[in-house]
């Protein structure tokens, strides 16, 4: 008996890991993914809540050997279902489509520096629209510098991740006159994009400073901007920024503009673009 009922534990952990695995592959296929992932949990919890009582039941020898092995016949029937399930969603493609839902459209990094206040508006406004879109646009802050009340802002938000850039090389400034804070600046975007394209592996980044608020479509626009970025090698970058975007001056809010000027706020650009700029990042001014 005490054999046998090692043996049926062993079973049931495997059918439990089985329906669990098959009920989070089901649910990351649908729309509402957070939805999706609230109820995978509540079953996961469920179905262990389950194998702990049986296995209690078996150890206490509450039922016999011909009911418990009723039992193992029902959970070998239910696990060779759930293995067909798996098996058909396979050949339906499933498996790809849900591994290519998981690709980011673009991350989107917030360069700040010594701004708290700034930082967290720009933050507040982003995740008002993000949390649908959260796997396709993870968001970073990257900060330039040691202040500690940006640290602590960045830090505070669970959706978000926190880099940050502290340059002890001292910078030469080329001619007189010049402002430090324009190399910093430059040192910042590269060391940023270099981290979010190389080793992070993104595609594409959405650049914003800490000064910005988003609007609604935000996260559409980029997202069909990304199509553009793939599909014409001639565009550098996609823009949400119009100096003249105020709704007195727009005919049609529909329209997207080709433009020679770039307006270095709110852009995102692909790594190829990204592989031709880095070597030659100037030192300053790159904008």
């Amino acid at each position: 008996m005490g054999r046998w009922s090692w043996d049926f534990r062993y079973l049931l952990i495997l059918v439990a890991i089985a329906f669990i695995y098959t009920q989070v592959k089901l649910f990351v296929t649908q729309s509402e993914y957070a939805d999706k992932v609230a109820d995978a949990v509540e079953a996961e919890n469920l179905c262990r809540n389950q194998v702990r009582l049986m296995i209690d039941q078996i150890g206490m020898h509450q039922e016999n050997t011909v009911v418990l092995e009723e039992k193992v016949k029902r959970q070998e029937q239910e696990c060779e279902q759930l293995r067909a399930v798996v098996q058909d969603l396979e050949k339906k493609g499933v498996r790809t489509s849900v591994q290519d839902a998981q690709v980011p459209v673009a991350a989107v990094v917030i360069m700040a520096c010594n701004r708290a206040d700034y930082l967290e508006r720009t933050i507040k406004s982003i995740l008002k629209y993000h949390s649908s879109v959260a796997l396709k646009f993870p968001i970073f802050v990257s900060q330039d510098g040691s202040n500690t009340d940006v640290r602590t802002k960045a830090m505070g938000y669970d959706q978000l991740t926190y880099m940050q850039h502290v340059d002890y090389e001292p910078v030469k400034i080329e001619r007189p006159g010049e402002l430090i804070a324009y190399y910093k600046i430059a040192r910042h975007y590269k060391w940023a994009l270099d981290q979010l394209f190389y080793k992070h592996s993104f595609n594409r980044v959405i650049i914003l400073e800490d000064d910005m608020e988003i609007a609604p479509d935000f996260f559409d626009y980029f997202e069909v901007g990304a199509d553009l970025l793939d599909k014409d090698k001639s565009i550098m970058a996609i823009s949400s920024w119009n100096d003249n975007g105020q709704k007195q001056f727009v005919h049609d809010p529909y329209t997207l503009y080709r433009s020679d000027f770039f307006p270095g706020l709110g852009w995102m650009l692909s790594k190829a673009t990204w592989d031709e700029l880095s070597p030659k990042w100037p030192k300053a001014y790159p904008f």
